[in-house]
């Protein structure tokens, strides 16, 4: 469920694919059950036949994140340790830039203009305190933590967050509070700090149980309300949730942390990429999802996706285990302007309404899907599932007041440089996941989805050295692909503080340390997992030279001896200069391993996306601009649903898929395989 579309992948057991796509609607629900519909027309089968025989209900939704960002979440109280209530509001050094980019960082005026997620009359505080080894040095104070409580239930608190110092060690306390809150708040939503974020750092802890607290009763009403939904049209199989971190796990386990589901949509695209990587023995890939508003790219190394232990909303860095995913405003509703002579592309979105110039729905600023249709990239009579004609005329003549005339440039001209400019923004967040990283670009696969991807990704092929790229069948819904095709998969995370001073070698105490860890890890991770006996189990521990901020993951064997913890040091050490350059290691300040995490898997019997297809139909003829504005090339419309395997396709083409357009430049050629899976090669630039 995105912010404009909800879209559906249907796989039926006779091996036909359909992606189908409706307007998602204001309570969400509601456009989930019109997918259903249509996907059920579509099939050919009544929506209560199809949902008697569905056995996979996959789900990803942008609910939580919409509400955190939009502030429509439950009002929710915080209790800290006494001493410690101003922790949100003090937060980090950078709390005042966190969710800043680009430009906006240097504006002092944007600083500190986010509110923490509790204001501070909801903050309260008890008597108790443990130290960093799990000892009780002042014993909870019950008469403190009632009245605090209460005082909560008298502002109307919805939601309980809980986070007391050190409770990653010893729970005691927090666990006694939560039977408190249970008590005194009775049917309010009780969030624990030491389930949800079992990490070091009372701050991104704090913030995250917060977070879950907020998001528990907005996640618990919506999915109640599907699920009885799905019920009344006969639907039997439960929902499977996508997670942040990739996978799947059964709604019921996120209803309880929401939290761990904010990026559950991007999070599927990239492991669709994945999936789709392993089919095609391409271990290395970079998935590119170009949606309305934002342009996201996640990178897949050695067949699995990376991953980051914080992410940052609404100003406040929380600790979700998530797949990385970097992301900028660039997307087809992005407004292109000029100010002082420069010419920007986002991040200002037209949004679906009014949407571009080009919808006819009063827009007035251009944006790049104008851009396109100027070009003639798109058709204005087979645009997207809206049934919107588009107004080229319109568009051209706000390229032309908006763009052209500051700049110089004619309604054409104006286009092009939106387009280079857009392009260009894209190709420099592709190199900061990659080149920064250590990662050379022209190694990895490019896989691109969207409504957008399709239509750009042959111009940052040419700007990041690439032969080409790869469109899916089912682009446009790439996150519904991989929420229905996603491995099973459970994520849990434990502190453990091993501190080497320099010169230090690990020994047995240091391993006793971590296979402590790893095995409560590896034991909340399977059992969250409905299926433990068939998981696999994958561990890696954060590691980092003493004194620094950022830790790398390094995978490790669950059970390390010392000479185990020898090696981690070892690999640790060869990522970092991998990353930071030849030279950039500095064993003498000693390493610090922080935590250990546990990523449980049962695997997908087949992720495949489709075994049938259609042969690639003539649509049009038409002029399309490629490189030079002024002479257009006559390029070649094809189209179709689902592409049958084995076509070849000379460029300059346009391939016309359900809710996006393939570029195929000059020089250029495409062909299908097996999947329905468009391989595209651009050629040399003319």
């Amino acid at each position: 469920v995105g912010g404009t579309f909800t879209d559906l992948w249907l796989r039926t057991d006779d091996g036909r694919s359909f992606v189908c796509k409706s307007p998602t609607t204001a309570d969400v629900v509601t456009g989930v059950i019109d997918a259903l519909h249509i996907a059920a027309r579509t099939a050919g089968v009544s929506t209560e036949e199809l949902c008697g025989k569905v056995d996979r209900f996959g789900h990803g939704t942008t609910v939580g994140l919409n509400a955190l960002l939009t502030g429509r979440t439950a009002r929710v109280g915080l209790v800290t340790t006494l001493g410690f209530g101003d922790v949100l509001e003090i937060g980090r050094l950078r709390r005042g830039t966190a969710g800043l980019e680009g430009l906006d960082l240097g504006n002092y005026f944007l600083r500190g203009q986010v509110a923490p997620l509790v204001p501070r009359e909801l903050v309260v505080e008890v008597a108790e305190r443990v130290n960093p080894q799990g000892e009780v040095l002042t014993p909870l104070d019950t008469g403190s933590a009632r009245r605090a409580l209460e005082a909560l239930r008298d502002e109307g608190v919805e939601a309980v967050a809980i986070c007391l110092l050190w409770s990653t060690e010893n729970p005691a306390h927090e666990l006694e509070v939560a039977r408190l809150a249970e008590e005194i708040l009775p049917g309010a939503f009780i969030s624990v700090s030491h389930d949800v974020a079992p990490t070091v750092g009372e701050y991104a802890r704090a913030s995250t149980t917060v977070a879950n607290a907020a998001l528990g009763p907005v996640a618990g009403r919506y999915l109640g309300n599907l699920q009885a939904q799905l019920q009344a049209l006969g639907m039997t199989a439960p929902i499977m949730m996508t997670t942040s971190a990739g996978g799947v796990v059964p709604a019921a386990a996120l209803t309880a942390v929401p939290v761990r589901g904010l990026l559950s949509g991007p999070a599927s695209c990239v492991v669709a990429g994945q999936a789709l990587g392993v089919a095609l023995a391409r271990p290395k890939v970079l998935t590119l999802d170009v949606g309305g508003t934002s342009f996201d790219v996640g990178v897949v190394v050695d067949g699995a996706p990376l991953l980051r232990e914080e992410v940052t909303f609404g100003g406040a860095d929380m600790r979700v285990p998530s797949v990385d995913i970097a992301s900028i405003g660039a997307g087809g509703g992005s407004i292109a302007a000029v100010n002082d002579g420069i010419l920007t592309v986002g991040p200002r979105s037209a949004g679906a309404e009014p949407g571009p110039v080009c919808y006819g729905k009063g827009g007035t600023e251009p944006t790049t899907t104008d851009a396109d249709l100027v070009l003639g990239v798109l058709d204005p009579d087979r645009f997207g599932s809206g049934g919107i004609r588009l107004d080229v005329d319109g568009a051209r003549a706000a390229l032309a007041e908006k763009i052209g005339e500051p700049l110089g440039l004619t309604g054409i001209e104006a286009a092009r440089a939106v387009r280079e400019v857009f392009d260009a923004a894209m190709a420099d967040l592709v190199r900061s996941v990659t080149i920064e990283r250590g990662h050379d670009p022209r190694e990895f696969t490019l896989v691109a989805g969207g409504g957008s991807g399709p239509s750009h990704a042959w111009k940052l092929c040419r700007e990041l050295g690439l032969d080409g790229f790869i469109v899916p069948a089912t682009a446009t819904a790439q996150s519904a692909f991989g929420a229905g095709t996603s491995d099973l998969r459970t994520t849990a995370s434990r502190t453990c503080y091993v501190r080497l001073s320099p010169g230090t070698v690990p020994d047995d105490d240091h391993a006793a340390i971590l296979t402590a860890a790893f095995e409560d890890a590896g034991r909340r991770a399977l059992d969250a997992m409905p299926h433990p006996e068939r998981a696999e189990v994958v561990y890696t521990a954060a590691v980092r030279y003493r004194g620094q901020t950022h830790h790398l993951d390094i995978p490790v064997d669950p059970e390390p001896d010392a000479a185990a913890l020898v090696a981690l040091l070892a690999a640790f050490e060869a990522e970092y200069e991998l990353l930071f350059g030849k030279g950039a290691g500095f064993r003498e300040a000693g390493f610090e391993i922080l935590s250990v995490r546990a990523v449980a898997a049962v695997r997908t019997a087949d992720a495949s996306a489709s075994t049938t297809g259609e042969q690639l139909a003539v649509r049009d003829v038409r002029p399309v601009v490629f490189d030079d504005p002024h002479t257009p090339e006559e390029t070649v419309v094809l189209g179709c649903d689902w592409p049958a395997a084995d076509q070849e396709i000379s460029g300059p083409a346009l391939i016309q898929l359900p809710g996006c357009v393939v570029v195929v430049p000059p020089g250029g050629t495409a062909r299908t395989d097996d999947g329905g899976n468009i391989h595209v090669k651009v050629g040399d630039a003319a």
